[in-house]
């Protein structure tokens, strides 16, 4: 999903610029709820104002909540078949790859390099490994960028 918002905002629209949007990206995966929510409330919000967001919310949400219904309905009914069970268990390779697709799409547009890749494995390791909460971690790398920024 992020790689294709990126091409829509940046690229075709030109609504944000690339650092907006990584600055977009990591706002709205810091807040809680739907990533794409809120991505699309705050450009909703920075083009349109309360309006903006407003629309851009209800034109996001609106059309799953129909959709999920719709498959709750014809879900409950097809939970036991074989063949359902089979194309979720062929699935799951395809999710893993959505998933990895974009994490190394923003690595780039973040400029990661090797000499950065630290950061966050170190926090992938804390929050698998130690169980560390993400927002320790975000708040730690908030007040470890302010350091860094007033030291260089």
């Amino acid at each position: 999903m992020l790689p294709l918002m990126e091409q829509e905002l940046v690229d075709r629209r030109g609504w944000l610029s690339r650092e907006e949007y990584l600055d977009c990206v990591a706002l709205s995966q810091a807040m809680p709820g739907v990533l794409a929510v809120n991505m699309a409330t705050s450009v909703g919000y920075r083009l349109k104002g309360l309006r903006g967001a407003a629309v851009a919310i209800v034109g996001n949400v609106l059309m799953p909540i129909v959709l999920i219904l719709l498959l709750a309905v014809f879900f409950h009914t097809l939970r036991d078949n074989e063949w359902v069970a089979r194309v979720f268990n062929g699935l799951r390779p395809a999710v893993v790859a959505l998933i990895a697709a974009p994490v190394f799409q923003l690595s780039r547009s973040a400029q990661l390099t090797w000499r950065t890749a630290w950061i966050p494995l170190l926090a992938a390791l804390l929050i698998c490994l130690f169980g560390v909460s993400p927002v320790w971690i975000v708040l730690a790398a908030i007040v470890l960028g302010i350091i860094v920024k007033k030291l260089l």
